[in-house]
Protein backbone atom coordinates (compact mmCIF):
# COMPACT_ATOMS: atom_id res chain seq x y z
CA UNK A 1 0.00 0.00 0.00
CA UNK A 2 1.76 3.58 -1.28
CA UNK A 3 1.03 6.50 -0.89
CA UNK A 4 -1.13 8.57 -3.67
CA UNK A 5 1.15 11.48 -3.52
CA UNK A 6 4.93 10.47 -2.76
CA UNK A 7 4.60 6.46 -3.31
CA UNK A 8 6.02 5.81 0.25
CA UNK A 9 4.71 3.38 2.28
CA UNK A 10 0.98 4.56 3.01
CA UNK A 11 -0.60 4.65 6.50
CA UNK A 12 -3.96 4.66 6.09
CA UNK A 13 -6.86 4.03 3.57
CA UNK A 14 -9.54 6.86 2.71
CA UNK A 15 -11.90 4.80 0.40
CA UNK A 16 -13.86 7.64 -0.49
CA UNK A 17 -10.90 9.66 -2.06
CA UNK A 18 -9.78 6.03 -3.79
CA UNK A 19 -6.58 6.84 -1.97
CA UNK A 20 -3.83 5.96 0.57
CA UNK A 21 -1.47 8.23 2.11
CA UNK A 22 1.61 8.46 3.86
CA UNK A 23 2.08 10.14 7.90
CA UNK A 24 3.38 13.25 6.08
CA UNK A 25 0.19 13.77 3.26
CA UNK A 26 -2.42 12.67 5.45
CA UNK A 27 -1.59 14.94 8.20
CA UNK A 28 -1.46 17.64 5.25
CA UNK A 29 -4.83 15.78 3.61
CA UNK A 30 -6.53 16.68 7.27
CA UNK A 31 -4.56 20.61 7.22
CA UNK A 32 -6.18 20.89 4.03
CA UNK A 33 -9.15 19.57 4.52
CA UNK A 34 -10.40 22.21 7.24
CA UNK A 35 -8.85 25.20 5.61
CA UNK A 36 -10.98 24.24 2.35
CA UNK A 37 -14.15 23.82 4.84
CA UNK A 38 -13.03 27.44 6.30
CA UNK A 39 -12.67 29.25 3.39
CA UNK A 40 -15.59 27.30 1.61
CA UNK A 41 -17.96 28.77 4.54
CA UNK A 42 -16.45 31.82 5.64
CA UNK A 43 -15.85 30.45 9.29
CA UNK A 44 -13.03 31.45 10.30
CA UNK A 45 -10.52 35.76 9.34
CA UNK A 46 -7.13 35.38 10.05
CA UNK A 47 -7.14 37.76 12.84
CA UNK A 48 -10.17 36.62 14.89
CA UNK A 49 -9.74 35.66 18.45
CA UNK A 50 -11.27 31.74 18.59
CA UNK A 51 -12.27 29.66 21.66
CA UNK A 52 -12.49 25.66 20.80
CA UNK A 53 -14.88 23.67 23.06
CA UNK A 54 -12.64 20.75 23.88
CA UNK A 55 -14.13 17.80 25.67
CA UNK A 56 -10.63 16.00 25.80
CA UNK A 57 -11.62 13.42 22.75
CA UNK A 58 -10.28 13.54 19.89
CA UNK A 59 -12.24 15.83 17.40
CA UNK A 60 -11.68 18.62 19.73
CA UNK A 61 -8.03 18.01 20.09
CA UNK A 62 -7.57 17.64 16.84
CA UNK A 63 -9.67 20.86 14.75
CA UNK A 64 -7.63 22.91 17.92
CA UNK A 65 -4.46 21.63 16.85
CA UNK A 66 -5.05 21.56 12.97
CA UNK A 67 -6.56 25.44 13.72
CA UNK A 68 -2.96 26.30 15.68
CA UNK A 69 -1.11 24.91 12.87
CA UNK A 70 -2.78 26.95 10.56
CA UNK A 71 -1.67 29.91 12.38
CA UNK A 72 -5.05 31.10 14.16
CA UNK A 73 -5.27 32.31 17.47
CA UNK A 74 -7.30 29.61 19.40
CA UNK A 75 -7.77 29.24 22.85
CA UNK A 76 -9.60 26.30 24.63
CA UNK A 77 -12.75 26.10 26.37
CA UNK A 78 -13.40 23.00 28.40
CA UNK A 79 -16.48 22.38 30.44
CA UNK A 80 -16.59 20.75 33.70
CA UNK A 81 -19.83 18.68 33.29
CA UNK A 82 -19.59 16.77 36.50
CA UNK A 83 -19.80 13.34 34.95
CA UNK A 84 -18.02 11.35 37.79
CA UNK A 85 -14.63 10.38 36.42
CA UNK A 86 -15.60 10.48 33.64
CA UNK A 87 -15.62 13.94 33.60
CA UNK A 88 -12.41 14.12 35.73
CA UNK A 89 -10.60 12.22 32.39
CA UNK A 90 -11.45 13.87 30.18
CA UNK A 91 -10.50 17.60 31.81
CA UNK A 92 -7.07 15.94 31.98
CA UNK A 93 -7.00 15.07 28.39
CA UNK A 94 -7.80 18.61 27.69
CA UNK A 95 -5.38 20.06 30.23
CA UNK A 96 -2.40 17.81 29.16
CA UNK A 97 -2.95 18.98 25.47
CA UNK A 98 -2.67 23.07 26.76
CA UNK A 99 0.26 22.73 29.02
CA UNK A 100 2.24 20.94 25.99
CA UNK A 101 1.68 23.85 23.43
CA UNK A 102 1.51 26.55 25.87
CA UNK A 103 -1.89 27.46 24.85
CA UNK A 104 -4.57 28.70 26.88
CA UNK A 105 -7.42 26.78 28.29
CA UNK A 106 -10.33 28.14 29.84
CA UNK A 107 -12.41 26.27 32.34
CA UNK A 108 -15.79 26.62 33.73
CA UNK A 109 -17.44 24.09 36.30
CA UNK A 110 -20.91 23.15 36.35
CA UNK A 111 -21.25 22.58 39.52
CA UNK A 112 -19.12 25.10 41.27
CA UNK A 113 -20.43 27.66 39.02
CA UNK A 114 -24.22 27.00 39.05
CA UNK A 115 -24.77 23.68 41.43
CA UNK A 116 -25.41 21.30 39.97
CA UNK A 117 -24.07 18.35 37.48
CA UNK A 118 -25.77 16.63 34.24
CA UNK A 119 -26.61 13.38 36.05
CA UNK A 120 -28.88 15.53 38.31
CA UNK A 121 -29.96 17.73 36.37
CA UNK A 122 -31.42 15.74 33.22
CA UNK A 123 -33.34 14.21 36.54
CA UNK A 124 -34.79 17.16 37.98
CA UNK A 125 -35.78 18.85 34.73
CA UNK A 126 -37.09 15.49 33.57
CA UNK A 127 -34.82 15.67 30.15
CA UNK A 128 -32.76 13.21 28.58
CA UNK A 129 -28.97 13.75 29.49
CA UNK A 130 -28.33 14.74 26.59
CA UNK A 131 -30.60 17.22 26.11
CA UNK A 132 -29.65 18.79 29.65
CA UNK A 133 -26.33 18.61 28.70
CA UNK A 134 -26.43 20.40 25.14
CA UNK A 135 -28.07 22.66 26.69
CA UNK A 136 -25.78 23.78 29.57
CA UNK A 137 -22.92 23.49 26.88
CA UNK A 138 -24.38 26.59 24.77
CA UNK A 139 -25.13 28.57 26.87
CA UNK A 140 -21.82 28.30 28.93
CA UNK A 141 -19.93 28.47 25.42
CA UNK A 142 -21.68 31.94 24.60
CA UNK A 143 -21.72 33.10 28.13
CA UNK A 144 -17.70 32.24 27.86
CA UNK A 145 -17.04 33.35 24.41
CA UNK A 146 -18.72 37.01 25.30
CA UNK A 147 -17.19 37.70 28.41
CA UNK A 148 -13.94 36.58 27.16
CA UNK A 149 -14.37 38.68 23.90
CA UNK A 150 -13.96 36.07 21.48
CA UNK A 151 -15.10 36.25 17.65
CA UNK A 152 -16.25 32.39 17.03
CA UNK A 153 -17.00 29.43 18.67
CA UNK A 154 -15.30 26.28 17.16
CA UNK A 155 -16.95 22.99 17.88
CA UNK A 156 -15.57 19.59 16.91
CA UNK A 157 -18.15 18.05 14.78
CA UNK A 158 -17.20 15.84 12.01
CA UNK A 159 -18.87 14.32 9.12
CA UNK A 160 -20.07 11.75 10.74
CA UNK A 161 -21.72 14.17 13.74
CA UNK A 162 -22.91 15.98 10.74
CA UNK A 163 -24.47 12.98 8.46
CA UNK A 164 -26.22 11.21 11.67
CA UNK A 165 -27.89 14.50 12.47
CA UNK A 166 -29.41 15.34 8.95
CA UNK A 167 -30.40 12.09 8.83
CA UNK A 168 -32.34 11.99 12.26
CA UNK A 169 -34.13 15.28 10.63
CA UNK A 170 -34.65 14.57 7.72
CA UNK A 171 -36.29 11.27 8.71
CA UNK A 172 -38.76 12.99 10.84
CA UNK A 173 -38.80 15.99 8.75
CA UNK A 174 -38.06 18.63 11.09
CA UNK A 175 -37.66 21.24 8.98
CA UNK A 176 -36.73 23.94 11.61
CA UNK A 177 -33.87 22.13 12.48
CA UNK A 178 -33.15 21.62 9.00
CA UNK A 179 -33.02 25.27 8.04
CA UNK A 180 -30.77 26.14 10.68
CA UNK A 181 -28.29 22.93 10.10
CA UNK A 182 -25.32 24.70 8.54
CA UNK A 183 -21.66 24.66 9.58
CA UNK A 184 -21.65 28.22 10.60
CA UNK A 185 -24.08 29.88 12.65
CA UNK A 186 -23.68 33.48 12.29
CA UNK A 187 -23.38 36.12 15.33
CA UNK A 188 -26.80 37.44 16.76
CA UNK A 189 -27.42 39.87 19.22
CA UNK A 190 -26.46 38.07 22.44
CA UNK A 191 -25.13 34.67 20.68
CA UNK A 192 -21.45 34.45 18.70
CA UNK A 193 -20.18 33.38 15.96
CA UNK A 194 -20.23 29.24 15.68
CA UNK A 195 -18.38 27.18 13.21
CA UNK A 196 -17.60 23.70 12.54
CA UNK A 197 -14.31 23.39 10.55
CA UNK A 198 -14.78 19.54 10.79
CA UNK A 199 -17.09 18.77 8.07
CA UNK A 200 -15.12 17.44 5.72
CA UNK A 201 -13.33 14.82 7.60
CA UNK A 202 -14.50 11.83 9.50
CA UNK A 203 -14.54 10.00 12.85
CA UNK A 204 -11.66 7.30 11.59
CA UNK A 205 -9.92 10.24 10.14
CA UNK A 206 -9.72 11.81 13.37
CA UNK A 207 -8.62 9.44 15.27
CA UNK A 208 -6.00 8.72 13.12
CA UNK A 209 -4.72 12.23 13.21
CA UNK A 210 -4.70 12.10 17.05
CA UNK A 211 -2.70 9.01 17.31
CA UNK A 212 -0.30 10.54 14.08
CA UNK A 213 0.19 13.61 15.86
CA UNK A 214 1.10 11.95 19.59
CA UNK A 215 -2.57 13.52 20.79
CA UNK A 216 -3.74 11.52 23.94
CA UNK A 217 -7.38 11.62 24.22
CA UNK A 218 -10.43 10.00 25.71
CA UNK A 219 -11.41 6.90 24.40
CA UNK A 220 -14.32 6.08 25.73
CA UNK A 221 -17.96 7.07 25.37
CA UNK A 222 -20.26 9.22 27.57
CA UNK A 223 -22.06 7.05 29.96
CA UNK A 224 -25.09 9.51 29.37
CA UNK A 225 -24.94 9.01 25.99
CA UNK A 226 -26.74 5.60 25.83
CA UNK A 227 -29.85 4.78 24.30
CA UNK A 228 -28.50 8.50 22.39
CA UNK A 229 -30.68 8.17 18.42
CA UNK A 230 -27.36 9.66 16.79
CA UNK A 231 -25.57 6.85 17.76
CA UNK A 232 -27.70 4.54 16.03
CA UNK A 233 -27.87 6.51 12.96
CA UNK A 234 -24.04 6.73 12.85
CA UNK A 235 -24.05 3.14 13.07
CA UNK A 236 -26.80 3.05 10.25
CA UNK A 237 -24.80 5.16 7.84
CA UNK A 238 -21.77 3.13 8.58
CA UNK A 239 -23.06 0.41 7.12
CA UNK A 240 -24.19 2.69 4.02
CA UNK A 241 -20.74 4.05 3.63
CA UNK A 242 -19.15 0.42 3.87
CA UNK A 243 -21.08 -0.46 0.48
CA UNK A 244 -20.91 3.10 -1.05
CA UNK A 245 -17.62 4.68 -0.02
CA UNK A 246 -18.37 8.96 -0.23
CA UNK A 247 -21.89 8.21 0.86
CA UNK A 248 -21.79 10.10 4.36
CA UNK A 249 -19.90 12.91 2.39
CA UNK A 250 -22.52 13.21 -0.84
CA UNK A 251 -25.75 13.06 1.57
CA UNK A 252 -24.26 16.11 4.30
CA UNK A 253 -22.29 18.41 1.33
CA UNK A 254 -25.66 17.80 -1.60
CA UNK A 255 -27.83 18.55 1.32
CA UNK A 256 -25.60 21.90 1.79
CA UNK A 257 -25.43 22.44 -1.78
CA UNK A 258 -28.91 21.69 -3.55
CA UNK A 259 -31.39 21.40 -0.05
CA UNK A 260 -30.74 23.41 2.76
CA UNK A 261 -31.69 26.69 1.30
CA UNK A 262 -35.39 25.23 0.82
CA UNK A 263 -35.58 25.12 4.18
CA UNK A 264 -34.21 29.14 4.94
CA UNK A 265 -37.65 29.98 5.74
CA UNK A 266 -38.97 27.09 8.30
CA UNK A 267 -36.77 27.66 11.10
CA UNK A 268 -39.17 30.57 12.79
CA UNK A 269 -37.18 33.57 12.36
CA UNK A 270 -39.91 35.73 13.17
CA UNK A 271 -39.95 34.66 17.04
CA UNK A 272 -38.81 38.02 19.28
CA UNK A 273 -35.67 37.68 21.94
CA UNK A 274 -35.56 39.39 25.00
CA UNK A 275 -32.86 39.42 27.90
CA UNK A 276 -33.28 37.08 30.66
CA UNK A 277 -34.65 38.00 33.51
CA UNK A 278 -31.92 36.27 35.75
CA UNK A 279 -28.82 36.27 33.94
CA UNK A 280 -29.49 38.73 30.89
CA UNK A 281 -28.93 36.08 28.29
CA UNK A 282 -31.27 36.47 24.74
CA UNK A 283 -34.56 34.23 25.59
CA UNK A 284 -37.87 33.98 24.04
CA UNK A 285 -39.29 33.79 27.53
CA UNK A 286 -39.34 36.14 30.79
CA UNK A 287 -36.52 33.25 31.78
CA UNK A 288 -34.02 31.66 29.51
CA UNK A 289 -34.23 27.55 29.80
CA UNK A 290 -30.44 27.14 31.20
CA UNK A 291 -31.97 29.29 34.63
CA UNK A 292 -35.22 27.36 34.09
CA UNK A 293 -33.27 23.72 34.48
CA UNK A 294 -30.52 25.57 37.28
CA UNK A 295 -33.88 26.49 39.43
CA UNK A 296 -35.15 22.77 38.80
CA UNK A 297 -32.17 21.18 39.65
CA UNK A 298 -30.75 23.17 42.69
CA UNK A 299 -33.96 24.84 43.70
CA UNK A 300 -32.10 28.16 43.74
CA UNK A 301 -31.60 30.91 40.90
CA UNK A 302 -28.55 30.92 38.88
CA UNK A 303 -27.39 34.17 40.77
CA UNK A 304 -27.73 32.12 43.73
CA UNK A 305 -24.95 29.79 43.09
CA UNK A 306 -21.46 30.67 43.66
CA UNK A 307 -19.14 31.22 40.87
CA UNK A 308 -15.37 30.00 40.24
CA UNK A 309 -13.82 29.20 37.05
CA UNK A 310 -9.75 29.21 36.16
CA UNK A 311 -7.98 29.37 33.09
CA UNK A 312 -4.15 27.62 32.36
CA UNK A 313 -1.66 28.62 30.05
CA UNK A 314 -0.50 31.80 29.04
CA UNK A 315 -3.04 34.83 28.73
CA UNK A 316 -4.13 36.27 25.10
CA UNK A 317 -3.98 40.00 23.94
CA UNK A 318 -34.97 26.24 17.20
CA UNK A 319 -37.93 24.93 19.31
CA UNK A 320 -37.90 28.01 21.74
CA UNK A 321 -35.60 25.89 24.06
CA UNK A 322 -32.75 25.95 21.09
CA UNK A 323 -32.94 28.84 19.77
CA UNK A 324 -32.34 31.08 22.92
CA UNK A 325 -29.15 28.97 22.86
Amino acid sequence: MKCRVCREPAVIDIRRHNANFCVEHFLRLCRDQVAKAVKDHDMLDPDDRVLVAVSGGKDSLAVWDILLELGYEADGLYIGLGIGEYSNTSGDFARTFATARGVRLVEVDLVAEHGFDIPTGSKAAKRVPCSACGLSKRHLFDKAALDGSYDVIVTGHNLDDEAAVLFGNTLRWQTDYLGRQLPVLAARKGFPKKVKPLVRLTEREMAAYCVLRGIDYIVDECPMAKGNKHIAYKEALNEVELGSPGSKHDFYHGFLARAVEKFAGDEGEDYVLQPCETCGAPTTNEVCAFCRLVERATGSTPGEQGTMSRTEGPPRARQKASREQ
